[in-house]
């Protein structure tokens, strides 16, 4: 098996060990990301066509995050080569306000566990180190996107619901 190297920033959390991501590492990420629109399905998320652009796109910009000063990816190896787990968090400067005193928010983004991997902690491990990441540079709140399957989860860690309603478009 090979090693991988780079640094590290080992969280150990019940069972699983979170790392932070390396280079080595962008091939599973973009399988891992693939495997989570999969998994997500609805009109918002299947694609306006068959081309698999993205995944090149996806490619450079995760190459270009990995060593980004207000983007964390962390891992879980899965032991067999692959990775196991992933999750994202990345920290936008906006203006502070009332309930935002310093202006920063941190977004959790595409948390993903191999099914093979599943039910064993990993999410958890990871959106514990994110949260502590988070901690450190104090954000004032932390957003996220949950699926039905991660809500539970997400609940447990006290996320609760947004007041502000959400809209989106496509230009």
């Amino acid at each position: 098996m090979e090693q991988r190297t780079g640094p590290r920033s080992d969280v150990r959390q019940a069972g699983s060990d979170v790392r932070q991501a390396v280079e080595y590492d962008l091939v599973e990420l973009v399988r891992l990301r693939t495997l989570l629109f999969e998994h997500l399905g609805g009109d918002f998320f299947d694609p306006a066509s068959t081309d698999d652009g993205w995944l090149d796109a996806l490619a450079v910009v995760l190459k270009e995050q990995l060593t980004a000063d207000g983007v964390r990816i962390l891992v879980v190896d899965g032991g067999d080569g692959r990775l196991a787990a992933c999750g994202i968090g990345t920290i936008e400067q906006r203006l502070p306000g009332p309930h935002l005193h310093n202006g920063r928010i941190g977004q959790v983004i595409g948390v993903i566990t191999d099914p093979a991997h599943r039910r064993r902690g990993h999410s958890r491990a990871i959106m514990r180190g994110l949260l502590d990441w988070f901690r450190a540079r104090e954000v004032a709140r932390v957003d996220l996107y949950a699926s039905a399957v991660g809500e539970p989860l997400y609940r447990e860690l006290g996320f609760t619901p947004h007041p502000d309603p959400a809209l989106y478009r496509r230009p």
